[in-house]
């Protein structure tokens, strides 16, 4: 259940810095979290500033919440940060959009690939989902800077998985791993995702295609849905291992792929925004593609007053919705960055999960976190 007291809150994420350090694996506790092993070597307390603000606003925002909440903010610059589950896994759903992006760019900054080189869309392409790629027709050249910033500003599946080809998940995966060594799962294709959930009803629909996928989520109701997986297998409704979509999306995300820890998942973020993942100009192309997604209008930033910058990437799944990004804000000569990520689980609700996010977003506006 979410954490009743605010007391309990700052005990867990701020006051006793030194246990919670202790207890992160030595690649977090050294890389992402600069403060070390306690508040004073930063010289601001961790303990008295925008984060013990935070943490009963965040507090009551969890508690309203239909399900659970995972929140994960650190300042760049001083290495103050404020935690809700960070340290636990979360499914990303497309926020593993990003680690697509790092391995197309890296293989641009080693001369391997250019964003003018154009693919080929095949028929096998095709998933469901959001974006323009669907509007082409088998055959089409699409550049790769174009399937790149489908990927990202409008959450394009059929994209990705056309990049993933271009680039391997072998690679998607090993430069992931090179950048954050551990928290998080394995990364597959988006078409994989739906085949290992709807392969919790029956295993026969691991063969199901990226155009059967559009088919059935086209069906107007969860119960033919349902009806179009069995006729496509060919197997009988009451076969199937699990009674309902949420039963099977929910066996699956207990697999662990496509998941991670919002404090990995933030150092992640944390090294695309120092360069350390990309080169400069590649660093800098990928965060400008960023900060046009169109897909979290009402998620975090809708709580931040428009002088405060994100580039981020968001994630949709059934039952899971995530936004995490780098947010920023200049006041004269000075800029303050922070890394932000939020997801939440337990409720079907898009609209309450965006609700929550956005009150997240205004919360830390309010604690001072960007003064």
């Amino acid at each position: 259940m979410p954490i009743a007291v605010a007391s309990a809150l700052v005990s867990l994420t701020l006051s006793k810095v030194g246990k919670t350090l202790l207890a992160l694996p030595l690649w977090l506790a050294g890389a992402s979290f600069a403060c070390a092993g306690s508040a004073g070597e930063t010289g601001r307390s961790l303990g008295q500033g925008w984060p013990e603000r935070l943490a009963p606003l965040v507090a009551q925002i969890d508690q309203e919440f239909p399900g659970e909440l995972g929140f994960y903010l650190r300042d760049l610059d001083s290495g103050e940060y404020f935690s809700l589950r960070a340290q636990e896994q979360w499914y990303l759903a497309s926020m593993v959009k990003l680690p697509v992006a790092l391995a197309l760019l890296d293989m641009v900054d080693r001369s391997e690939a250019s964003l003018d080189e154009r693919m080929t869309l095949n028929a096998s392409d095709y998933v469901d989902g959001a974006g323009e790629t669907n509007w082409h027709g088998p055959g089409a050249q699409l550049r790769l800077g174009w399937l790149l910033e489908q990927m990202i500003i409008r959450s394009d599946n059929t994209a990705t998985d056309m990049l993933i080809r271009r680039i391997g998940i072998e690679r998607v995966n090993a430069r992931r791993a090179e950048l954050v060594a551990h928290g998080f799962g394995e990364i597959t294709t988006l078409a994989d995702v739906r085949r290992r959930a709807y392969a919790e009803f029956h295993p026969g629909a691991s063969s199901l295609s990226g155009r059967d996928f559009i088919e059935i989520r086209g069906e107007q109701d969860e119960s033919a849905r349902l009806a179009s997986i069995a006729e496509r297998i060919g197997v009988a409704r009451d076969s199937f291992a699990v009674s309902d979509l949420s039963s099977a999306f929910e066996a699956y995300y207990a697999t662990g792929a496509n998941s991670g820890r919002l404090d990995a998942h933030a150092l992640l973020l944390e090294r695309l925004q120092r360069s350390d993942a990309l080169s400069t100009p590649s660093t800098v192309h990928l965060l400008g593609v960023m900060s046009r997604v169109v897909t979290g209008e009402h998620r975090l930033k809708a709580g931040w007053p428009d002088s405060v910058g994100f580039a981020h990437k968001t994630g949709t799944q059934r039952g899971r919705f995530c936004d995490g990004g780098i947010a920023s804000r200049t006041v004269g000569e000075s800029t303050r960055r922070l890394v932000v990520v939020a997801c939440t689980r337990g409720s079907l609700s898009l609209a309450d999960a965006e609700r929550a996010m956005r009150e997240l977003g205004a919360a830390a506006w309010r604690a001072g976190a960007f003064d």
